[in-house]
């Protein structure tokens, strides 16, 4: 019994916790100056979808027509990233670009859907992700000083420290035909190999020679990704670009340098602008259609199964706070939808409750009177209707999250999440608690403790089975 007790209160314990870890990460973000750093619990705040902060929606038409079916794939991840690099140089902190596949009335057409939390200036929007990107092809500045070394990330990406070093050239995205990657025959190692055309030949070779020891920076949309060392003048048009490369890092890299102008032409077919003040009204009215509902379903579990109720009520508690800080930490973005599959998902867990509890009073007026053996019987029997009812619905998540738009897709996830974490609440944290009581048997007190609605628990006998159907 003790170790259950001490696992009770660290699930306790671990609830409490979760929402203090929730409440004083939400209040210190919110006290947050504005472009100040977020530092500790500031750095987890709820991330809000377009519908709850207010910010522009755009829908873009991508001409695949052209496009190899076999190509398809990395050429809208390509135009996904040159938007996403454009977006965050627009200054957003939490943009969505995302790549919505075909199935569309006319063949040969995908679709980029671009979500700007917080930028209302939709003109100005559209025309930075409308811009046709640069790259462009530096040499060291003799005048910056001592030349420091930059260094390439993981990611392909130098720190923005490094761009001073660095003045323009005349070689320019325009003249670069293409950027494969490549593998080294004796090492394997994976390079990415440049081609350019004639003119952008010539002005590399001019380049290459005239800076033979130094650095020459690759950069794109103004930020450099590539800082190689020039080791001979390079002629026939052809450069190589190698290092800690991983396949994937290497791919990563032709694709931005294969982005210098977008992979497919984009057409804007779609805008929408939903102002600050919406977004936060549907956020607190879904605020408080989740409390309202809360405590509705606490009262509700209460009057009717009065001290199981009761235990439900801290299971659900403890169910939300593990929740919320899933929102936090993952972190879920929160759109009205999710928020509307969060709520239900608090109904499938009080439904899982009132399985078992009405399992547990059907075992103790068959004339149980060792509770804890009513409840491990109520369980048992309860737990196949969980189960089944459960897969059901994360089935119907999965689902709506593999063939649904991004707005269903929110509501899928959130329901996905909490359909998973109600299970865990219902089966174990309630069963844990109700164990930790120590009930032995049953008595006047225990019987209207455990029974429900107008009726108590008590033992069906062939006297009352007429009045106790």
């Amino acid at each position: 019994m003790w170790k259950t007790r001490i696992t009770a209160l660290i699930i306790l314990l671990l609830g409490i916790g979760l929402g203090i870890f929730v409440y004083k990460s939400e209040i210190r973000h919110r006290n947050l100056a504005p472009n100040a750093t977020a530092t500790g619990l500031a750095k987890y705040p709820f991330k809000l979808g377009l519908d709850l902060s207010g910010g522009t929606h755009l829908v873009y038409k991508a001409d695949v027509s052209q496009i190899d079916s076999t190509k398809l794939k990395d050429s809208m991840d390509a135009l996904r990233d040159v938007i996403e690099r454009r977006v965050n140089v627009f200054g957003v902190s939490e943009p969505i670009v995302q790549v919505q596949n075909g199935g569309f009335s006319n063949a040969g057409e995908e679709r980029l859907i671009v979500d700007l939390p917080g930028v209302t200036d939709v003109a100005k929007a559209i025309e930075m992700i409308g811009q046709t990107p640069t790259l462009d092809f530096r040499t060291e500045n003799p005048d910056y000083g001592k030349t420091q070394d930059a260094t390439v990330g993981k990611d392909g990406k130098v720190n923005l420290d490094v761009a001073p070093q660095f003045i323009m050239t005349d070689l320019t995205g325009r003249y670069l035909d293409k950027a494969t990657l490549e593998f080294n025959q004796t090492t394997g190692e994976p390079t990415v190999s440049l081609q350019f055309n004639a003119e952008g030949s010539l002005l590399f070779e001019k380049i290459t020679k005239e800076n033979v020891g130094k650095k020459v920076a690759i950069f794109l949309d103004g930020q450099p990704i590539s800082v190689p060392t020039v080791n001979e003048a390079i002629s026939g048009g052809k450069a190589q670009i190698s290092g800690n490369f991983t396949p994937t890092e290497a791919k990563l890299l032709v694709g931005r340098l294969n982005s210098g102008a977008l992979p497919v032409p984009i057409s804007l077919i779609s805008t929408q602008t939903i102002g600050p003040s919406l977004g936060a009204q549907a956020t607190t009215a879904g605020v408080k259609a989740a409390l309202i509902g809360f405590l509705a379903i606490a009262l509700f579990l209460i009057i009717w199964y009065r001290l199981p109720g009761m235990i439900a009520v801290i299971a659900l508690s403890i169910y939300a706070v593990i929740m919320l800080s899933i929102f936090k930490l993952v972190p879920v973005t929160l759109t009205a939808a999710g928020i509307a599959g969060f709520i239900i998902s608090i109904g499938i867990a009080v439904d899982a409750n009132v399985l078992i509890f009405e399992r547990i009073k059907e075992e103790l007026r068959k004339g149980e009177d060792n509770i804890p053996d009513s409840i491990h019987h109520g369980f048992k029997r309860a737990w196949l209707s969980v189960r089944d009812s459960n897969i059901s619905s994360i089935i119907t998540a999965i689902i709506l999250f593999w063939f649904g738009t991004s707005l269903i897709k929110g509501f899928a996830l959130v329901f996905l999440i909490g359909v998973l974490v109600s299970m865990i609440s219902a089966i174990s944290i309630t069963r844990i608690f109700l164990y930790t009581l120590n009930i032995k048997k049953k008595n006047k007190l225990t019987s209207f403790l455990f029974g429900s609605g107008f009726s108590s628990a008590k033992t069906i006998t062939p006297a009352n089975v007429g009045v106790q159907k």
